[in-house]
């Protein structure tokens, strides 16, 4: 077995503990510390999940306004069609009405006729 010599007296280094209870003291220190960072990393993983979070709610929030858009566009075609139709039903209803106020002229004429035919 080799001895070990002293620590090297560097600040990258620790000073060598030769009582056990600094040891502890040391430890639970160095238990905070790694523990401190940990809920740092966590705070910052917290933070770049939020941010992720935001940005996709900002592009949902687009897309639906564009949809929005799209089926606002879509129900203003709907209406200006239903609109067309109800005037062409219209149209053709006087047309058809016409039409069969002359058929009934037609047939009062026909009625005359053999009316007077019959006498």
């Amino acid at each position: 077995m080799t001895e070990r010599g002293p620590a090297p007296s560097s600040d990258r280094y620790a000073r060598p503990v030769s009582d056990p209870a600094d040891t502890e003291h040391r430890l639970a220190r160095l238990e905070a510390r790694v523990e401190d960072r940990g809920l740092a990393d966590l705070g910052v993983k917290v933070d770049v999940n939020r941010r992720a979070i935001n940005a996709l709610g900002v592009q949902t929030a687009a897309r639906f306004d564009r949809v929005d858009e799209r089926f606002d566009r879509v129900d203003q075609r709907f209406d200006r069609l239903e609109a067309e139709m109800r005037t062409g039903f219209a149209e053709m209803r006087g047309r058809l009405d016409g039409a069969a106020a002359g058929y009934q002229h037609i047939v009062e004429l026909l009625d005359t006729l053999l009316r007077d035919d019959q006498r």
